[in-house]
């Protein structure tokens, strides 16, 4: 008769070194509200990490309109869009907790198009 010992203790858990760390990602919140109705919410969330070591969230942006919801591909961002016209936003793309570029977003289709080559001063 084989015996198998278990080096379990009932009823004790002990956390994994990774558990203390948060792995869920924060929840959406609301970035921009304009006159026109349209509603900008940080959505998607990377952790990173700027050259000086200090850590921070840089969020994805979703714009909604109603039941509408288009998410702005490609561009994370520390900080909040501004609104330049009825269809038009400026938001800034962050890398490494700095602001990298500015970009003008259609309102419409989320669509990001460079507002200029040079980087954010």
């Amino acid at each position: 008769m084989a015996v198998i010992a278990c080096g379990c203790r009932s009823g004790e858990r002990r956390p994994s070194p990774d558990s203390t760390l948060s792995r869920t990602a924060p929840a959406d919140s609301l970035a921009a509200s304009f006159g026109n109705g349209v509603e900008v919410w940080f959505t998607l969330s990377r952790a990173a990490r700027g050259s000086d070591g200090r850590a921070c969230q840089e969020r994805g942006l979703e714009i909604r309109h109603g039941s509408d919801r288009i998410q702005v591909p490609l561009l994370y961002t520390g900080e909040a869009p501004a609104l330049l016209n009825d269809s038009t936003m400026r938001a800034v793309l962050w890398n490494h907790c700095e602001p990298v570029a500015t970009y003008r977003v259609d309102l419409r289709t989320g669509r990001p198009v460079p507002e200029r080559a040079e980087a954010i001063e």
